[in-house]
């Protein structure tokens, strides 16, 4: 799916009026009744409802919305904003709701009615298109919405907060809930707006998707539907030489758990063959919890200091519990000088980067980088400021090596060689837990080693590991998670997608 920015999602309201012969008004009542039709499933009638609304669309949008909740039963109280002209169909939504409800108008601080938090909220202030500070009473509003502590649904996106890029002002709506409209917008996938946006969802309102073909974007959001078009067949005749041989080198003495969870996940993605190379003081742990891994043993009984030979395979993950031992450092520079084939590099391996710089340029092209945000600043060598300059960061790192970089958490970016991103849809806080991204390595590396491209190998397994992360969360809790329930729910992504 692609993330439009507001002129483009502008430019697909237009072409689906076109198509449809609809008005712009018989759009924005789709997407009135497609916000009630969520909000009704989840908020009583019972409950009192107070809708703020702005002059501009996003208001005319707010105010369709409380007309058919009247026209349901609940018991709403409309806020219109006395700002100034209002746009056309804010307007002839203003007429249509007066025969059945009094429009409250505020036009002044002293007008702003005090909100008991037992009163559920919809803002419908400021919409998606929104590009100025807010200030004056706009910003007085939100405010006191912010301060009431009622619970808030923000229509397509919590007023004040940009779509496209970050907002400086302070005054932003926080909602528990956002309903947004066909296609999450980008500022979501940002962990400092997490706050504004609570809980978002995306609602169809039947815009014409052929309307996005010619819309260029370098941001995405995987789904299932786009996962499940990347995935390959396993053939009837296939033996174990069809699914490749991976390699992972991992583990160190106190860290062989890494090197379990990492080889069991590269084992469960389907790789026909994985090789753990790992110090000797783990070959009766790893014998033990695994026994469907072959065990290349370093010469090494504590850490990994010698490199196997690396020709065998065809796809090479490293990094899951190694240290930074000098020796396990020289090991990682000669692998890189060594092979000319992706690489998928985590953890300590990373760290390793980060303190010998001059490795970087030896990295193998089309290579997986899978950072969490620390390891990121260690490799970019700087402390960022919030999550957009991260993000930037990861694009602008992935087009200078020319990788592939996972920066991983709540819809991991998937960054291209070409700075193109895509975000992923599934995963929990469950997954917050110690060698998640061990198992994540062991993943994708075992889709390389099937013959993935380096970029669809990371969009799938970014997906499946969230995918299980999920499964798991649904069958235990999500405070009871440890990284190899992730592992033992890989099947259930695997039983559907393939």
């Amino acid at each position: 799916m692609k993330v439009l920015n507001a002129a483009q999602m502008n430019q697909l309201d237009v072409y689906t009026q076109e198509e449809e012969q609809i008005s712009s008004l018989q759009l924005m009542e789709r997407a009135a009744i497609a916000f009630v039709n969520y909000f009704v499933q989840h908020i009583s009638v019972e409950q009192e409802v107070w809708i703020f609304c702005g002059k501009g669309n996003n208001g005319g949008d707010g105010l369709a919305i409380a007309r058919l909740l009247v026209l349901k039963g609940f018991r709403v109280k409309p806020y219109l904003l006395n700002t100034g002209l209002l746009s056309e169909d804010c307007a002839a939504n203003l007429e249509s709701i007066r025969s059945l409800v009094d429009v409250n108008t505020i036009t002044s601080q002293e007008e702003m009615p005090a909100i008991h938090k037992d009163i559920v909220l919809v803002d419908a202030l400021l919409g998606s298109g929104l590009n100025k500070e807010v200030t004056g009473l706009y910003a007085t509003v939100i405010d006191a919405i912010n301060a009431s502590n009622a619970t808030v649904y923000s229509v397509d996106i919590p007023s004040g907060l940009y779509c496209d890029y970050p907002a400086k002002h302070s005054s932003i709506i926080k909602a528990d809930y956002t309903l947004t409209f066909h296609t999450p917008k980008l500022m979501f996938f940002l962990s400092d707006n997490e706050s504004y946006t609570g809980v978002w969802h995306v609602l169809d309102i039947g815009l014409k998707e052929a309307g996005t073909e010619h819309l260029a974007t370098n941001y995405y959001y995987s789904r299932d539907s786009d996962i499940k078009l990347l995935m390959r067949k396993r053939p009837v005749f296939a033996h174990k030489g069809t699914f490749g041989k991976a390699l992972l080198i991992v583990g160190s003495r106190g860290m062989m758990g890494a090197a379990a969870l990492s080889s069991k996940a590269c084992v469960r993605s389907g790789a026909g063959l994985v090789c753990a190379h790992i110090p000797a003081c783990g070959v009766a742990v790893l014998q033990t919890l695994l026994p469907e891994a072959v065990l290349s043993i370093d010469a090494d009984d504590f850490v990994v200091s010698h490199l196997p030979d690396v020709k065998l395979y065809n796809a090479i993950g490293i990094g899951c519990g190694i240290g930074e031992h000098e020796q396990t450092s020289i090991l990682l520079a000669e692998l890189l000088e060594g092979v000319n084939i992706p690489l998928v590099i985590d953890a300590s391996a990373l760290n390793i980067l980060a303190s010998h710089p001059e490795l970087i340029k030896n990295i193998p092209p089309n290579s997986i980088l899978t950072p969490h945000p620390k390891e990121l600043e260690r490799l970019a060598g700087i402390t960022f400021e919030n999550s957009w300059e991260r993000l930037l960061k990861g694009i602008e790192l992935a087009k200078k090596l020319q990788v592939v970089i996972v920066l991983k958490g709540a819809y991991s970016a998937v960054i291209m060689p070409t700075g193109v991103v895509h975000f992923n849809s599934t995963g929990n806080s469950g997954m917050a837990t110690a060698g998640s991204g061990d198992v994540l390595t062991g993943i994708i590396t075992s889709l390389l080693a099937q013959g993935y491209t380096s970029e669809d190998a990371a969009k799938i397994g970014v997906f499946a590991h969230g995918y299980a992360g999920d499964a798991a969360a649904n069958r235990l809790s999500k405070s009871a998670m440890i990284a190899s329930d992730i592992v033992e729910h890989l099947s259930d992504f695997f039983r559907v997608f393939e």
